[in-house]
């Protein structure tokens, strides 16, 4: 299995509108998910700095990559592109973060 870690900044004022949307997100956007491979996805949020901090568990046969040409996924970027920064597209700014402790 693999894990996957990465960040994101909300826009400020945004949180807890961002918190009420994840709390309703849409079935078939998690099933994308699941069906692209990632069998443990969370978000955790530091209010003082405004980023989010996520963490995937993925299979190892996951197609992750692909989740970005998906029209369900693009839709979701339009819905949350108000609440965070993000690039043209509308695609979130993320930045991957490396792993240095792992304990299972």
């Amino acid at each position: 299995m693999k894990h996957n870690a990465f960040k994101l900044k909300l826009k400020p004022g945004c949180a807890d509108e961002y918190k009420r949307r994840h709390g309703e997100v849409w079935p078939e956007l998690v099933k994308a998910h699941s069906d692209a491979g990632i069998l443990y996805y969370s978000i955790y949020f530091d209010e003082e700095t405004l980023t989010l901090f996520a963490i995937q568990i993925l299979s190892d046969n996951n197609t992750v990559d692909d989740l970005k040409n998906l029209e369900i996924v693009q839709k979701w970027w339009d819905h949350m592109a108000d609440l965070m920064e993000t690039y043209p597209s509308n695609m979130p700014i993320f930045q991957p973060l490396s792993e240095v402790f792992h304990m299972a």
